[in-house]
């Protein structure tokens, strides 16, 4: 039970993230799931990915009511998803999980330098 209500937390707090942000799945998912619930890393990655779909189906949705959605862009940065994700998800298991958890750092890294320099 303490379980579930770890996982309904983080969820929500993801939701609202990923709302805002257009992040959580990932960033915030995994690093929850592995440290606080003591779930393995390639699962934890995994399980991120599938939470990301209803995610960002609802906040597509807002956005488009909101006249906020540029669908050329999607479509575009779509193509190279799909291929990017079919190579990633057949990597997943290939990456051993000191070289996984070094490389999502440097990307978690990467990404709080950008927010906070870049303008």
């Amino acid at each position: 039970m303490a379980n579930r209500i770890k996982l309904l937390i983080i969820g929500f707090v993801t939701g609202i993230l990923n709302g805002l942000f257009g992040a959580g799945g990932g960033t915030i998912i995994v690093p929850f799931m592995v440290f606080l619930l003591g779930i393995e890393d390639h699962k934890a990655h995994a399980t991120a990915i599938s939470i990301i779909l209803p995610l960002t189906v609802l906040s597509s949705i807002i956005y488009i009511k909101n006249g906020i959605f540029n669908f050329p862009t999607t479509l575009n940065v779509t193509l190279g998803s799909v291929i990017g994700g079919l190579l990633g998800a057949f990597l997943l298991n290939k990456v051993p999980i000191k070289y996984l958890r070094k490389l999502f750092g440097i990307i978690m890294i990467i990404a709080s330098i950008r927010i906070w320099i870049i303008k």
